[in-house]
């Protein structure tokens, strides 16, 4: 198998332009696992963590967070861009051990494009957008057109993920990030859900991970809780009524993990229990 290392970003798209059968190589959470267990066997591998273009963050005059493709679930976790993205430091959190964190990175999230991913959902519900680069073109496209089916992309050949842009939360919103699995710590989601309250737009945003082949948003629940929120006192009378909306907006299958059932039912628990915590008091200073 033949590895290359690139140390720029021109020549990681030069080398993924001539070798269009490679496999790009982040944290190798993800790939690493699929080639041990003889799932998948890449001609040429694109090691691109050496890539000092595609990592760290930066905040622009319009609010927008850029955060490079090539950023790790520990970089994620750095104060300043918590107070940010807060359900992005959270669910980066929740990934794997230490070592996993250091090495997994959002693009490769992005790319491996799992139901599961942790940093999905909280994209989702924050509209992101997702900067794609070649060796002769460029382009944004929003999450919802990238990620098309379990562990499928738009990803053209040659394409490499470089970033992910997203608003940041203004002082006034609270962010929340939880998941359930089969135990507490290091274990893939059963079912996640990321609630973004906006008291400053009277708005409610909802994204869902491990309940459907992509990640989800909920319409419904997040409209009706626009209106049954007493924003000046920030409370919510029925938090279990916007679970139930919640759910409904699911649609789990049955695995060797879960049954879509369970999924259904304990992702609407997540989202009842993650807009109390959101109303509860603001996380952004």
């Amino acid at each position: 198998m033949t590895t290359l290392v690139p140390l720029r970003l021109d020549d990681a798209l030069r080398l993924l332009h001539e070798l269009p059968e490679a496999h790009v190589l982040a944290g190798g959470t993800d790939l690493m696992v699929e080639v041990n267990y003889g799932h998948r066997r890449p001609p040429a591998i694109v090691a691109i963590n050496r890539v000092a273009d595609l990592r760290g963050w930066s905040m622009g005059s319009d609010g927008i967070v850029t955060i490079g493709a090539g950023t790790t679930y520990t970089d994620l976790l750095d104060p300043a861009l918590g107070r940010l993205a807060p359900a992005l430091a959270a669910a980066a959190r929740t990934v794997g051990s230490p070592q996993i964190r250091n090495a997994g990175t959002i693009g490769g999230n992005l790319g491996t494009s799992s139901p599961a991913g942790d940093t999905l959902p909280v994209l989702a519900a924050l509209d992101a957008e997702v900067d794609l680069r070649s060796a002769t073109a460029e382009r944004r496209i929003p999450l919802s057109e990238l990620i098309v089916g379990p562990k499928r992309n738009t990803l053209l050949p040659g394409e490499l993920i470089v970033g992910v842009r997203i608003a940041a939360a203004a002082p006034d919103d609270s962010q929340e990030y939880l998941k359930v699995g089969t135990r507490n710590a290091m274990v893939i989601a059963v079912a996640s859900c990321a609630v973004i309250v906006e008291p400053s737009r009277r708005r409610i945003r909802v994204g869902l991970g491990s309940v459907g082949p992509v990640p989800l948003r909920a319409p419904e629940a997040e409209a009706w809780a626009g209106d049954a929120i007493d924003w000046d006192r920030r409370t919510l009378a029925d938090a279990a009524a916007f679970g139930a909306m919640v759910a409904a907006a699911a649609r789990p299958i049955d695995d060797h993990r879960s049954t879509a059932d369970y999924r259904r039912h304990a992702v609407g628990v997540l989202a009842a229990r993650a807009v109390r915590r959101s109303l509860g008091a603001p996380v952004a200073a």
